[in-house]
């Protein structure tokens, strides 16, 4: 394999979850850019509109999937649209995910199992679902998107963190367990990224500052650089790569008293 061809992603069958926006919007324009194929799933069938019309006038071979994936019925009928439409996939993209900022003695069990269901359940689920279809090549990879809130304390709610911490160790068991298929599953850990999710934080002056304040590059995050991390992690090039959490938080994560 030539060097072009390691750090390509031309031909690959790609899932992304939420990805009309954000991370996942970023992801998908990602991965189209270096040549995959790539199907987006979110709930908001007008987003999804606007996002295909986009790729679609640059010509570029991506197609959506509306539905909620807290729901088990959706996520089943996702992938037999993914397995009717390809028959194998090569890339899943689990990004899809929600929170409600609470303390942890005001969370309701609705909302307990929204964020369950939605950020975790979701993930855990099609990882099953979509085992037959990524065993196929022996070269298939699973990209779990987490939050530096599965490894710390970062006044998300202790839900959300909950969700994150078990989406990494996920991705650790899987890693191993999937790895004679030739399934490799990494989990990317980012800690505040410009994206519709952090924006109702970020937009509060004194709360962004306390945030810059300890991050070691002073910078909240951009979309594409998490998911430059994740096109890296499907290349070839990243074939010796899995059971990893790769943290793309400006250092945040391994800053101590400085």
């Amino acid at each position: 394999m030539n060097i072009a061809e390691r750090w390509s992603l031309r031909g690959k069958k790609a899932l992304v979850t939420g990805g009309t926006k954000g991370i996942g919007k970023a992801i998908a324009d990602e991965f189209l850019a270096l040549g995959a194929e790539v199907v987006v799933v979110a709930r908001n069938t007008e987003e999804m509109q606007e996002v295909l019309k986009q790729w679609q006038d640059q010509n570029l071979p991506a197609s959506g999937f509306t539905a909620d994936l807290s729901k088990a019925a959706e996520r089943q009928a996702l992938v037999l649209a993914i397995t009717e439409k390809w028959g194998m996939l090569d890339i899943l993209v689990n990004n899809v995910g929600t929170n409600i900022r609470k303390k942890t003695d005001a969370y309701a069990e609705n909302e307990y199992d929204l964020l369950m269901d939605t950020n975790l359940k979701s993930a855990f689920h099609l990882c099953q679902l979509t085992y037959p279809l990524l065993k196929i090549t022996n070269q298939s990879r699973i990209i779990n998107i987490s939050s530096v809130s599965g490894l710390r304390h970062v006044r998300t709610g202790a839900i959300y963190g909950m969700t994150k911490a078990a989406l990494n160790h996920l991705s650790r068991y899987l890693a191993v367990e999937w790895a004679p298929d030739g399934i490799l599953v990494n989990a990317i850990v980012p800690w505040y990224i410009q994206t519709p999710l952090a924006e109702s934080v970020l937009k509060n002056p004194e709360y962004l500052q306390q945030v810059l304040a300890r991050t070691p590059l002073q910078r909240v995050g951009q979309p594409e650089e998490v998911a430059a991390a994740a096109a890296f992690l499907c290349m070839p090039a990243a074939s010796y790569i899995t059971g990893q959490c790769l943290a793309v938080d400006g250092g945040f994560s391994v800053q101590g008293f400085s």
